[in-house]
This record gives C-alpha cells, sequence and structure tokens, in this order.
C-alpha cells in the first residue's frame, strides 16, 4: 500500500520557521521525483517545491524562493520542507506529492499520482 504521511504542521508567528516531513512507504522512493504542493480554502492545489531524484534538482514557485528549502534523505524514505521567514500568506493545508515523472512539467499537480493527506500550516500577522 502506497501511503505518504505528512507531519510538522502548526501554528507560527510571522518571521517565524518550521520544518514540513512527508514518510513515504510502500514506494520505491528514490525513484520519485517528490514536491510540495499547498492548498488554502476555496483554493486550487498551488505549487510550493520540487526535488529531483537524489536531489540533484530543486525547484521553487517564486513567492517561497529563498524562504523555503525542500531536501530528500532517501535512506529515511522522507522529504522535507524547511519553511523559514513565514508570512500569513504562507497560511493553508501542506500536502506532499510523488511522481513516476522525472522530468519537466514540475509544477502540474496532474503530474502526481500519489500525494498525503496535508498538514495545516497556519501564519498569524
Amino acid at each position: 500500500q502506497v501511503q505518504l504521511v505528512e507531519s510538522g504542521g502548526g501554528l507560527v508567528q510571522a518571521g517565524g520557521s518550521l520544518r514540513l516531513s512527508c514518510a513515504a512507504s510502500g514506494l520505491t522512493f528514490s525513484s520519485y521525483r517528490m514536491a510540495w504542493f499547498r492548498q488554502a480554502p476555496g483554493q486550487e492545489h498551488e505549487f510550493v517545491a520540487a526535488i529531483s531524484l537524489g536531489g540533484i534538482t530543486t525547484y521553487y514557485a517564486d513567492s517561497v524562493k529563498g524562504r523555503f528549502t525542500i531536501f530528500r534523505d532517501d535512506a529515511k524514505n522522507t522529504v522535507y520542507l524547511q519553511m523559514n521567514n513565514l508570512k500569513p500568506e504562507d497560511t493553508a493545508v501542506y500536502c506532499c506529492a510523488a511522481s513516476v515523472y522525472t522530468t519537466s512539467y514540475f509544477y502540474l499537480p496532474s503530474r502526481y499520482s500519489t500525494w498525503g493527506q496535508g498538514t495545516q500550516v497556519t501564519v498569524s500577522s
């Protein structure tokens, strides 16, 4: 059974930091491109960050570039999102996703076949 489980969300003041984790099971983790998306109430999934096989290449949305860092530990089947200098507009449910497509269109939700349930991040002003 393929499963992605996120953790690490919570309530933080603007300017604070959080680290999200996404633990994978039931798949060959090292063969998947991994990504983080977020979804605010009434909105569609918004691309946040992605990381290629082996962590060689990372991609970020302009809105988080310089503040967020995505990294992976293939030995632990886990991908992380370090979020610094958080802003109220970062408030959303953050979901990790796995894709067998390892090239192009990393920002499209439709390219990801496996999703976690998400973890809530709330940033107060």
